[in-house]
């Protein structure tokens, strides 16, 4: 079954895959942008260091006042991965060794976790999928970002029966997109 047509029987069963957020910055606030327009998905908790942005971000990303009033702003992310309230954490701090602590932390708390913050799996991405897989929970990437499209591609040609000798970016970066925004 494909990842959309299991959102859609989610949503008609009326059991979301819900979600916990830390850090509502520039990818944080690409996926707020797109949570309530996803079927079978809902943002029960946002973690970052300003709740009150993470608040705002919301609005300003078009979220309706009532989803804004019923998801739950804190700038304690631990005991918001302990919550019952979510199943899902999406990791998009960008600080690697929070990051670190924040997916061991889902791992105890039987928590999968989506890992946004590449710098964190740079460094132990392999150490910290071991560790999800003895904790019997999903540790991964991102879609949508450079490393697992990467992947996705590398997988892909792999299937069509190609030896992949090299993967990586290959865009060139500009320093004017360090202030991009959504």
């Amino acid at each position: 079954m494909y990842i959309h047509q299991e959102l859609l029987a989610r949503a008609e069963r009326s059991d979301p895959v819900r979600v916990g957020l830390i850090g509502a910055g520039k990818f944080g606030s690409m996926f707020l942008s797109q949570a309530p327009s996803t079927p079978g998905l809902r943002v029960s908790a946002i973690a970052d260091l300003n709740p009150d942005r993470a608040r705002l971000t919301c609005t300003r990303v078009g979220w309706s006042a009532s989803d804004v009033a019923s998801t739950r702003f804190t700038d304690d992310a631990s005991s918001m991965i302990a919550s019952a309230d979510v199943d899902v954490i999406v990791e998009a701090t960008g600080n690697p060794a929070v990051g670190i602590r924040h997916a061991r932390a889902a791992f105890a708390a039987g928590k999968h976790i989506v890992m946004v913050n590449v710098e964190a799996d740079v460094l132990v991405g392999p150490l910290l999928a071991a560790e999800a897989r003895e904790a019997g929970v999903v540790y991964s990437m991102a879609y949508g970002d450079q490393p697992a499209l990467t992947c996705e591609l590398v997988e892909w040609a792999r299937s069509c029966g190609f030896e992949v000798v090299a993967a990586g970016k290959g865009t060139k970066y500009l320093p004017s997109y360090h202030a991009s925004t959504p």
